[in-house]
Formats: C-alpha cells, structure tokens, sequence
C-alpha cells in the first residue's frame, strides 16, 4: 500500500507542468550552450585574433620570480600571476553575454507579435484574444458609465 502511494506521488510530481517545462528548459539549454559556443569560437574570435594579430591570450602572465635551473633540474619552480586566461575567459563572457542577449531580444520580439491581438499576420493565443476582449468590453462599459455620469442619469 505504502508501495502504490509513494509511485502515485512520484508521478504527481514527475508529470507536473513545472518539472516538465524545468526539463525542457535544461535540454534546450545544453543545446543553445553549443550553439553559443560555435558562434563564438567560429564566428566572433577568428576576426578578434585578426585584429589582435593573432595573440594568444591565455599564455599571458606577469612573472614573479623565474624558475631557477641548474644542470636542467628545476631548483625553484617559476611564479606567476596568469592573466591571460582571466582574459581570454572575460572576453568569452562578454561574447557570450552579448550573443544570449541578442538572441533574447530576437525571441521577446516575436513572443510580442504573437501576443499583439491587433497583429494579423501571426496567430495570437486564445487567452490573449479573450483578454483583449474582456478589456475591449470594459472599455465600452466605462465609457458608457462615464456619460452616464455626465448626464446625470441613473439605471
């Protein structure tokens, strides 16, 4: 009995919309992320490493102290602050920042043609046509109560 219960809960919570859409987003995600990484190992850093003459950042470092080598052993081992992979990773962020917020804004632009009742050219939700019905009633409705007001009628 307890068996059936805990399966009964599981597929409650398991088939609930938001563990799907949770689900969907996540796969989607792993895509978009290797979408994102193409544009910008192909599209956005070759120009880049154009222009910067094809300087390797990540081998760049500030060197504290030099390693010391005596008869090719290392005595010390070379300190170094390593900035260029703190660089190299910053200009991925922004690149990346910047294609997720163009894609973003590509997505909302159509989310809102779809949205628009007025726009003919895409097929609006229902809900949203019923909501922009309910408010073009009330709309008439206050309009009507206002001059109603005015003239000083009472129904």
């Amino acid at each position: 009995m307890i068996k059936f219960k805990f399966i009964k809960d599981f597929k409650e919570f398991a088939l609930k919309g938001n563990m799907i859409d949770i689900a969907i987003g996540v796969i989607i995600g792993a895509a978009f992320n290797k979408v994102v990484d193409v544009i910008v190992k192909e599209i956005f850093l070759p120009p880049l490493s154009l222009l910067t003459d094809g300087i390797t950042w990540g081998s760049k470092r500030w060197i504290l102290r030099e390693a010391m080598i005596t008869n090719g052993d290392v005595v010390t081992e070379e300190i170094a602050i390593g900035y260029g992979k703190l660089l190299e990773t910053g200009m991925d962020f922004l690149i990346i920042g910047f294609t997720v917020f163009l894609v973003v804004r590509l997505m909302n632009s159509l989310r809102q043609k779809s949205e628009d009742p007025k726009n003919k050219e895409e097929v609006t939700p229902k809900n949203i046509e019923l909501l922009n019905q309910m408010v073009e009633k009330m709309e008439v409705q206050i309009t009507l109560l206002k001059q109603m007001a005015k003239s000083g009628t009472k129904n």
